[in-house]
């Protein structure tokens, strides 16, 4: 008989290494090759169409092929490509591969015409390169994930899940594996030990929740061999119950995951990050911390655009201002800009008046103030074009929220939640609120949480294409409104 007494209660090793834990970040061999993948394709294509039309390889198209290689591998990491955490779905992702390419080909054109002459280049050679190209890679990616997921469904590769919680987060859990059959994932059902509740913070009910039953079940089951993976879903406030989930599940060899339930916070742009293992997320974050340069490019490139369109109209305009009433042609006043630093936005004078302190009252219907002529540039925001200064100079963007006198920040910032959180990005001359009916006179608290609530669904949402989207909506909808004067 041995002489070691058995010790009950359970002991954790000694750690053997003094270095605190951290957490790595998933990556995908399959999207690393796909990666190596796309890159020899662009190459591969280029070649074919020399072949193809009899033309011999030479160091111009060595150029463009390294350029390529190069700038398609830039976009495609800003759009988040080859992420498996993104979960993206099928459309969604040849999206993001054709707007990569399609920046790449710009890119590429725009060298090409300033760099070569045209009988230099083989110009079906190129337009058959960049348009087979991207039609290869999304078929590429697209084919990897339907033979995936037809691998990954065969029964010799199992991937049964739990879900602990019948929560929203289980839920919505649950419904993005759904749309995502090439991870393999067979969903087995809910484990909850709550009573079922109408509170949508506790267990959910109804017929679309499969309860498996409650968690001794889900030990019994782990134990059993009958589950892969684990999710626990609970609320942030059940921690105590997470790590008696967890510390049970070391007796198992399957593998559990933590999901912290963070959308209890109304999250604006939010971004996950790692400091040296310790993963962080950002809760109100601006987009513009890793895209804005490419929206000052937006901004500089057709700013300067519409300003040579608009020049002369401008100038009759500040003519028009001068001859019709006494006073400067423009009127600048202090507005918050990014950041809630103060700017200078500049306007076309449309008042007797030029008030800017610290009780600067909105502009009402019949207002004494405003000018006949101010009256017609307010009505047909006309007098908003000088702004387009502002974007050249960098203190506003074509589009963003609406900056508002500081006078009005200073009132609504203490009466609508959040309010301040628009000045994460750079006020804009017209705006997701502006082309959604919210313009002029907000003289009430409800139309100006309206306004607030589509500034900060623009920031959440923030890409290029939303921009492009609201100016073009802007030019038949966005300067004129019933509430403007």
């Amino acid at each position: 008989m041995s002489n070691l007494s058995v010790n009950r209660e359970l002991v954790s090793p000694v750690p053997l290494s003094s270095e605190p834990p951290v957490v790595r970040f998933h990556h995908s061999k399959i999207l690393a090759l796909f990666r190596a993948i796309d890159s020899a394709l662009i190459v591969a294509v280029l070649w074919a169409g020399l072949e193809l039309f009899g033309l011999q390889w030479s160091n111009l198209y060595t150029a463009f092929a390294i350029t390529a290689v190069i700038v398609f591998g830039f976009f495609a990491e800003g759009n988040e490509v080859y992420y498996l955490w993104r979960g993206h779905g099928m459309l969604d992702l040849a999206g993001r591969i054709l707007f990569a390419w399609v920046a790449t080909s710009i890119f590429i054109a725009i060298a090409a015409l300033a760099i070569y002459s045209f009988k230099s280049v083989g110009i079906m050679v190129i337009a058959s390169w960049l348009v087979a190209t991207p039609v290869l890679m999304v078929s590429m990616h697209l084919g990897r994930r339907l033979l995936l997921a037809k691998l990954r469904a065969h029964p010799t590769e199992p991937r049964r899940v739990a879900i602990v919680g019948a929560t929203d987060l289980g839920v919505r859990l649950i419904n993005s594996m759904k749309t995502m059959p090439w991870l393999g994932y067979k969903v087995m059902g809910f484990y909850d030990d709550r009573a079922p509740s109408n509170d949508v913070s506790r267990r959910l009910i109804g017929s679309h929740i499969d309860v498996k039953g409650d968690l001794e079940q889900l030990y019994q089951d782990a134990h059993a061999g009958k589950l892969d993976m684990v999710f626990v879903a609970l609320p942030m406030r059940a921690e105590l119950r997470m790590h008696a989930v967890i510390d049970r599940l070391a007796d198992t060899t399957i593998s559990p995951y933590v999901i912290p339930d963070v959308f209890n916070f109304d999250l604006l742009h939010s971004r996950l990050t790692c400091l040296q293992g310790i993963p962080a997320l950002s809760i109100y974050d601006s987009p513009l911390v890793d895209n804005g340069w490419t929206k000052r490019v937006e901004d500089l490139v057709l700013g300067a655009g519409i300003l040579a369109l608009l020049a002369l109209p401008m100038l009759l305009i500040a003519i028009g201002v001068k001859v019709t009433s006494p006073g400067p042609v423009f009127f600048k006043q202090t507005r918050y800009g990014m950041g809630g630093e103060k700017i200078k936005v500049w306007k076309f004078r449309s008042m007797t008046v030029c008030e800017d302190g610290n009780d600067v009252a909105q502009a009402k219907r019949a207002d004494p103030r405003i000018t006949p002529f101010g009256n017609f540039l307010r009505r047909t925001s006309l007098d908003e074009l000088p702004q387009l200064f502002n974007v050249i100079s960098g203190s506003m963007s074509l589009v963003g929220p609406r900056p508002h006198a500081v006078a009005h920040n200073e009132f609504y910032r203490g009466q609508i939640k959040g309010y301040m959180l628009r000045h994460k990005v750079k006020p804009g001359i017209t705006g997701l609120a502006q082309v959604n009916g919210f313009r002029g006179e907000t003289e009430t608290l409800d139309k100006m949480s309206g306004r607030i609530a589509y500034d900060l669904e623009y920031i959440r949402n923030w890409s290029i294409f939303l921009d492009i989207k609201i100016l073009w909506k802007t030019i038949f909808k966005g300067f004129v409104g019933q509430n403007v004067y």
